[in-house]
């Protein structure tokens, strides 16, 4: 374990050998550094943790808690594997090229490794509610996650996700844009979870693809209709929100930018919990 403390923020790093997904797995922890006595705090999860480092993770916390913006939250980038295709997919349903073959036994680690290890080390911290975000693939991930276990959590946030995920080929005859979104349709014939809450990003130059020919990215389109399949089933509006960034990259420093505006959105000093 390597630890830093900062003037507001305590930033560590573990490695946690994953018996389940037979590697090792870096974690990089953050929390405010003036918490380390017994005390409640909600914990987030991050796929893709090893871009938080990029990202100045820790200056885009330290700005938030000096401000006195958010409230105190426990935070756990997990960093991805050289197999993140698999690890990242959805469970259930491979995509059109056989992808997200581990998607499964990822989320029994989250649940039979890498909690009992948050629990176990820092056992001094009750961690009243999670969350769980990511990037990309990792956003999907996260959405999956949550939906499979809608009863451990409370908030996912998905920054450019990889909401195209789909069953079929584009270019297949039978392909079927309703039908074939992995995520979308997840949603369609799934159960509602009113305590959930949805956080959504993209950028307007998030790519150039544009499936359907409608004049609309797809990174938006996908993520537009996703949420339009959550209204369906009946969530409302205030618990979604949607950041469309102009000239947002499907980058790094893009997410940098969105991250404080979904931490706020979850964790403003002061808002009433639902």
């Amino acid at each position: 374990m390597h630890t830093h403390h900062a003037q507001l923020i305590t930033a560590e790093t573990h490695v946690l050998s994953s018996t389940l997904l037979k590697r090792e797995v870096t974690l990089s922890i953050y929390f405010p550094a003036l918490h380390h006595s017994r005390r409640e705090m909600e914990l987030l999860l991050i796929n893709d943790g090893q871009d938080l480092a990029t990202m100045q993770f820790g200056k885009i916390l330290a700005d938030l808690y000096s401000s006195h913006i958010i409230k105190p939250v426990f935070f756990v980038g997990i960093g991805c594997g050289p197999d993140r295709k698999n690890e990242y997919g959805t469970t259930h349903v491979l995509d059109y090229k056989g992808r997200g073959t581990k998607a499964a036994i990822y989320q029994q680690f989250i649940f039979k490794e890498l909690l009992p290890f948050i629990y176990k080390n820092y056992a001094h911290i009750s961690h009243t509610e999670k969350s769980f975000c990511g990037f990309s693939l990792g956003g999907l991930s996260a959405l999956d996650t949550v939906w499979n276990h809608p009863k451990e959590f409370k908030n996912v946030g998905v920054f450019s996700g990889s909401l195209w995920w789909r069953r079929l080929s584009q270019h297949h005859h039978l392909f079927n844009e309703d039908k074939d979104r992995i995520m979308h349709n997840r949603i369609r014939h799934g159960h509602f979870y009113p305590w959930l809450r949805f956080f959504f990003e993209t950028g307007t130059l998030d790519e150039t693809a544009d499936r359907n020919k409608n004049g609309i990215i797809d990174s938006i389109d996908d993520t537009v209709s996703l949420i339009e399949e959550l209204v369906k089933k009946g969530y409302d509006r205030s618990n979604i929100y949607y950041l469309e960034l102009q000239d947002g990259k499907h980058d790094v420093p893009t997410w940098g930018k969105a991250f404080p505006v979904f931490l706020k959105w979850c964790w403003q000093l002061g808002q009433d919990k639902n």
